[in-house]
């Protein structure tokens, strides 16, 4: 495993497809994602103010660089309609190269 990951899978979901797909476009626009996959049909649940909550939302899967992580994370919190957005990111260790560097190009990093 390497100690400095240069990439980052990034977990959000979302109330519905309409907005998973702005939020979607808008990260790849501003080339702090690469590519996002939305995955409908999830159903959710967790505590929330002292309530069991059940929710049906979208999963965001959002590809970037570590050096873009930050910035789309902060982003993330200005454009995301939740008042406490999920966003997790999860180091990406291995993976094809052509598509690693794919992410860099897309999002601007340089390895």
């Amino acid at each position: 495993m390497s100690p400095d990951p240069r990439h980052h899978l990034l977990l959000c979901t979302c109330p519905d497809v309409a907005q998973a797909t702005r939020l979607a476009e808008q990260l790849v626009e501003e080339e702090l994602a690469a590519c996002v996959n939305l995955v409908p049909g999830l159903t959710s649940i967790y505590r929330w103010a002292g309530e069991i909550a059940r929710e049906h939302e979208v999963l965001l899967l959002i590809k970037t660089s570590t050096t873009r992580s930050r910035a789309l994370i902060e982003r993330l919190a200005e454009l995301h309609p939740y008042e406490t957005p999920e966003a997790i990111a999860v180091p990406v260790t291995e993976g094809l190269t052509d598509y690693l560097n794919w992410i860099d190009t897309a999002t601007g990093a340089h390895p």
